[in-house]
């Protein structure tokens, strides 16, 4: 679901999630599993990264250069790191599929993952507690998503179970 802060081309746009979080820029860790440069002029490197709870599809080209290069340069499977902006696009048959436009990337290290599988855990379940409430996000994310917290809690248990067991 997509959301702008006031009326002019230079309004912010947010995300809101199905737990309703309002993102304008997200951070994710996750393993790097495929890249591809699909640019036709310019590189412009498109990558799948997972996590515990499903797959990303980040991109980045010439005007996230640095984030570009990492993507470049990177051999999957690699734990990384993405801050970026999440971006929808409705397909004609009416799907719609999100992507992260990578502003910024780094490798990291298996602890670092696991810490921060953790960390959005917690987070997590904090949003599926006020996703009950009358915030006005949350009830955005409720009547956009018909949120299935149950499942979400299955989620985050399936996750911190994968920590676990490493």
């Amino acid at each position: 679901l997509q959301a702008k802060e006031g009326q002019d081309q230079y309004s912010p746009s947010y995300l809101i999630t199905p737990t309703g979080a309002k993102c304008n820029r997200v951070f994710i860790v996750g393993t790097l599993t495929e890249k591809d440069d699909v640019g036709t002029d310019a590189e412009f490197w498109r990558g799948r990264i997972v996590d515990p709870t499903g797959a990303f599809f980040v991109n980045a080209g010439q005007y996230q250069p640095e984030a570009a290069q990492v993507l470049a340069k990177t051999t999957p499977p690699e734990f990384i790191a993405v801050i970026g902006k999440p971006t929808t696009y409705t397909t004609k048959e009416g799907n719609v599929l999100t992507s992260i436009r990578a502003e910024s990337m780094q490798i990291v290290d298996a602890a670092t993952r696991d810490r921060w599988v953790v960390d959005c855990a917690k987070h997590t379940m904090a949003r599926l507690e006020r996703l009950k409430g009358n915030e006005p996000d949350a009830v955005k994310a409720r009547e956009h998503y018909s949120t299935d917290v149950e499942s979400y809690r299955a989620m985050v248990q399936q996750a911190l179970e994968s920590v676990r067991a490493r």
